[in-house]
């Protein structure tokens, strides 16, 4: 396997770091909502790698090695010598829709030797939950899925997801990798620390949340950020994310963010499903904790790839846009933190997301996350 990185920004226009790879199979790029609308950014990188699948999306911020950007196109072209490649999109109608376009990709995509999937989802009309869930029911809950929701900074106005075409809003695309010789490995973690009382989920409709303990549960939110934040909703509302349980399973218990509020019917709608009956709890983040989060997600993501020294390998660092807004200019620590473990020839990449999908650490099962550094490690062994 091999890889190079790439750039773009509107005074230098294109850039590289590595050799031009002609044989690349597969390119990721990651933009701006404004940088990826009208499709001219996606058709250049399709015009120089024709033999490649082209798979993006818009983002919270843009992620390569050290640097992170809101200015600058990041991408990374992959040639794989022993593993096939398959890409499939499906539309998504909506949160109703999600599990139905992702049984859609499940369907495109599945195979004996399907090895993994990563997936970009448009980030707001959407239940993840749903469609992670939709994706596994067709390839099976062994397979890992990995990826993320496509962003739009604060301004959660639409999202932009493509796939060996134009980016699009409303749309979900994937790549399935297949064959032995591919090695995968999968990392996520959060360090943020719940704060208040545990509180029960009393009324809820999918990833839309009504009430929390028999109270409007956009009030409970309101009361915490006070009037000044309230009146910027749903973006102030990723500095205080809910982590949700099962409480016969606490030790499986995910984090959700907001996505959108509906202050007339005083509800909040969630990048993911909202169980009635389940715990909830907010939380809030620490910088030091934040940074050890993204530096254990990589080590994990890196030791399950089984990396030697030596090894090519992309790391694609998919991380929640609320945890950018946080840490603010000390979102380098985080991101010194996850290159900190990753082995020397390994470049990395991502993106600020809406959302972010891997395997749970716990169950190995492929799930969606809010306000986790998620990574996804690939390489390969020829055999």
């Amino acid at each position: 396997m091999r890889a190079s990185r790439l750039f773009w920004d509107e005074t230098s226009h294109w850039s590289m770091e590595g050799a031009q790879l002609d044989d690349a199979g597969l390119v990721l790029y990651f933009g701006t909502r404004r940088m990826l609308a009208g499709g001219q950014l996606y058709e250049a990188l399709q015009e120089r790698f024709p033999e490649a699948h082209v798979l993006g999306c818009s983002t919270g911020g843009q992620l390569s090695g050290l640097d992170v950007s809101d200015d600058r196109l990041s991408a990374v072209a992959i040639a794989f010598d022993d593993t096939h490649l398959r890409a499939a999109t499906a539309p998504i109608e909506g949160a109703a829709g999600s599990r139905a376009a992702g049984a859609a990709i499940g369907e495109a995509l599945k195979a004996r030797n399907l090895a993994g999937v990563f997936v970009l989802s448009d980030g707001i009309n959407v239940n993840g939950s749903a469609l992670v869930e939709g994706i596994a029911g067709e390839v099976g809950s062994h397979v890992p899925v990995s990826g993320g929701l496509a962003g739009d900074g604060e301004a959660f106005v639409a999202t932009l997801v493509g796939c060996n075409g134009p980016p699009v809003s409303g749309q979900v695309a994937a790549i399935g990798f297949y064959g032995g010789a591919i090695r995968l490995g999968y990392g996520s973690a959060g360090g943020w620390d719940v704060f208040g009382p545990t509180r029960r989920i009393t009324r809820s409709v999918g990833n839309v949340l009504f009430e929390v303990d028999g109270k409007p549960a956009l009030d409970l939110y309101k009361l915490y950020l006070g009037p000044e934040d309230s009146q910027n909703l749903p973006g102030s509302a990723l500095l205080f994310p809910l982590r949700i349980f099962n409480s016969r399973r606490p030790e499986e218990g995910v984090v959700r963010t907001i996505v959108a509020v509906d202050h007339k019917a005083a509800s909040m709608t969630f990048a993911g499903d909202m169980p009635e009956g389940w715990s909830a709890q907010l939380m809030r983040g620490s910088f030091d904790r934040l940074s050890a989060g993204a530096a254990k997600a990589t080590h994990l993501a890196v030791t399950g790839a089984r990396l030697q020294q030596d090894t090519p390998s992309v790391a694609i660092f998919v991380s929640s846009v609320g945890r950018r807004l946080l840490m603010g200019q000390r979102i380098a620590d985080e991101i010194e933190a996850a290159n900190s473990e990753l082995t020397p020839n390994c470049l990395s990449v991502g993106f600020y997301s809406y959302g972010e999908f891997s395997p749970n650490e716990v169950s190995g099962f492929a799930q969606l996350h809010n306000q986790t550094m998620t990574v996804t490690v690939l390489a390969e062994e020829v055999v």
